[in-house]
């Protein structure tokens, strides 16, 4: 059970001098796995207006720009849309500030939806799932990633102590909040995640394992090439029993 404590979510942490920006330092694989898993979803596609909910400084929004007329970088943070500025400069991608209990999109005005790197810090998702399904049209596409605490090592574990995955998300919190309204970390249950979306009108069209190399010893032994030609191949192998710290869920609306 998640040990993060209840009331409104707070959506501005990295405005509390985090660089965000930072993070992606020598993280070339890992943004390159999540770059691979979105261009399998969408291979082949294409939509008239997209929006990245929660993300960040844009690093995901070129790539969506392949596949949509419009896109939106939607994210809460003014530090991360000030960084925006630089990464999407000299593009007609749209930078609005909101979070994603709140989206500013009229009912269907989108054709696609992405949320990535946003649902560890969302013990409890209904909302947010709600308002993205509000805001997709009939039959549009959402690709949400989840963090998974029924990863590899943690099945392995749990199997060892002859105990059951927890349904309910986990605080992965290392040391204790500094703030009272401190933003949570949790890994969630996927089935548990899949049963709210569907709940809110989403259903379950395809999904991946994603970033399944992610270990510093295999950076330092293997060439970033290799790890992410592995990647691309494991990716789908891979999901059907969650294998990866990461999973992408493509989903539709009805």
């Amino acid at each position: 059970m998640t040990d993060e404590k209840p009331g409104k979510k707070v959506a501005d942490q990295y405005d509390r001098g985090y660089d965000y920006t930072s993070y992606w330092d020598h993280r070339d694989y890992e943004h390159a796995a999540e770059e691979a898993a979105l261009r399998t979803l969408l291979e082949g596609r294409h939509f008239a207006r997209a929006a990245d909910i929660g993300g960040g400084f844009g690093r995901l929004c070129l790539l969506l720009r392949e596949y949509a007329d419009h896109v939106t970088l939607a994210e809460p943070s003014q530090t991360q849309l000030d960084a925006a500025v630089k990464v999407l400069a000299n593009t007609d991608v749209a930078q609005v500030r909101m979070q994603a209990d709140d989206l500013q999109f009229a009912d269907g005005e989108l054709d696609l939806v992405t949320m990535v790197r946003v649902m560890h810090h969302i013990p409890e998702p209904t909302t947010e799932f709600a308002e993205i399904a509000r805001v997709l049209a009939p039959g549009g596409t959402a690709i949400i990633e989840v963090a998974n605490y029924g990863h590899f090592k943690n099945r392995r574990a749990h199997r060892k102590a002859g105990t059951s995955l927890p349904t309910e998300p986990v605080s992965i919190r290392t040391a204790p909040a500094d703030e009272p309204d401190a933003i949570a970390f949790v890994n969630h249950n996927i089935d548990t995640v899949v049963g709210q979306l569907s709940a809110a009108g989403l259903s379950l069209h395809d999904k991946l394992s994603v970033s399944n190399l992610r270990s510093q010893k295999l950076k330092k032994v293997l060439p970033h090439g290799a790890m992410v030609a592995v990647e691309k191949r494991l990716q789908r192998r891979l999901a059907k029993n969650d294998f990866g710290p990461s999973i992408f869920l493509e989903l539709r609306k009805a």
